[in-house]
């Protein structure tokens, strides 16, 4: 028997005052990443879902922007790291269009982190040490998924994934030549912390020289 669920009559009334905290101008570091830093360990402390899943967002040859989750995997004062498939639609964007976004959405802790920038390709040597770091079915996963391509059925994925186990049964699983890695180079970093009555805190960091321009944003 199929159970009917009742659709949400108004979600425009679905709304929750946040009173975590504030973000106050005297707080703040001088450079983003001190930040940063903080709120992801306070993430994982946390014990939130996935406190390193950010969307990336990346744009198209036509204008059609493209939004998915990405794990954060490396980060330092000036860049940020994910990887992906090369034959991914995200790559086919980027090769043509670098500029990218990327958003961390800690809503438990009521914080958003936004960042803009450029990405860039790792090097080979940057890649192969992260892929022998996986574990091993998910560096077989690496091989079995061309990622984005249409298929017919999990079957096929789940057939292949068969299929490559085998073939590198003995030995180490080798780097497939379609896999790689982004340094996403940013110039710009938001956070957003919620705040009674939605007068939200919103500090914006901007890249001048070698220093960061400080504003406040209305929320």
């Amino acid at each position: 028997m199929t159970i009917q669920q009742e659709p949400v009559k108004n979600i425009a009334d679905l709304r929750r005052e946040y009173t975590r905290g504030g973000l106050r101008r005297k707080d703040l570091p001088d450079a983003p990443m001190t930040l940063f830093t903080q709120w992801l360990s306070q993430a994982c402390e946390a014990q939130l879902p996935d406190p390193t899943a950010m969307c990336v967002a990346t744009v198209d040859e036509k204008g059609q922007p493209y939004q998915r989750i990405v794990l954060l995997k490396e980060y330092d004062d000036n860049s940020m790291i994910f990887y992906t498939n090369l034959g991914s639609r995200k790559a086919q964007h980027l090769s043509h269009n670098p500029k990218i976004s990327l958003h961390f959405p800690w809503h438990t802790l009521e914080r958003q982190v936004m960042v803009l920038g450029e990405a860039e390709k790792l090097s080979a040597k940057e890649v192969i040490k992260y892929f022998h770091s996986r574990p091993r079915d998910s560096q077989i996963g690496a091989w079995v998924s061309r990622q984005s391509s249409r298929i017919s059925a999990r079957g096929v994925l789940e057939g292949k994934f068969l299929e490559i186990s085998q073939k590198f049964m003995r030995g180490e699983v080798p780097l497939p030549d379609f896999w790689g890695g982004y340094r996403v180079r940013f110039h710009t970093m938001e956070f957003w912390q919620g705040g009674e009555k939605r007068l939200h805190d919103r500090f914006i960091y901007q890249k001048e020289g070698d220093c960061w321009k400080i504003d406040r944003l209305a929320p």
